[in-house]
C-alpha cells in the first residue's frame, strides 16, 4: 500500500470539492460537509485543509468574479487535480475490498462486541 500523507479531515474535504466543483469554495464546501457529517464544521478549519491540499498538490485553486453578495470580493474557487483524483479512486478501491471482506453477520457480531 502507498504511503498517504491524507488526512481523514482533508479527505472528505477533497472529495467535497469534487462532489461541488466548479463552485466549491470555503463556505460551501463547510455547509455540504456540516449537511453530509450532521457536525459542525468551521470555514477557518476547511480553509486550513484546503490550503494544505493544494499545497500536497491536490487541489488547484483560482480567483471567481467579484461577487456583489460578497460586497464585490471574489471567491477563492478549488478543483481538484489530477493527482487528487487518483489519491481519492486509490483510497476509495482500498476501502472497498476492505469493506467486501467483511461478511454482514461478522459486521454484526463485531458491532456487540463493543457495546
Amino acid at each position: 500500500m502507498r504511503r498517504s500523507d491524507l488526512g481523514e479531515f482533508e479527505e472528505v474535504v477533497l472529495l467535497a470539492v469534487a462532489a461541488l466543483s466548479p463552485r466549491a469554495y470555503a463556505a460551501v464546501i463547510a455547509d455540504e460537509l456540516e449537511k453530509e457529517t450532521n457536525r459542525s464544521v468551521s470555514t477557518g478549519a476547511v480553509h486550513a485543509a484546503l490550503q494544505r491540499l493544494e499545497e500536497k498538490g491536490y487541489l488547484n485553486s483560482a480567483f471567481g468574479e467579484a461577487t456583489p453578495e460578497r460586497g464585490g470580493r471574489r471567491k477563492r474557487l478549488f478543483a481538484i487535480t489530477a493527482f487528487g483524483v487518483r489519491t481519492l479512486t486509490e483510497t476509495r478501491t482500498i476501502r472497498n475490498n476492505l469493506w467486501d471482506r467483511i461478511l454482514p453477520e461478522v459486521l454484526s457480531k463485531l458491532s456487540f462486541g463493543l457495546s
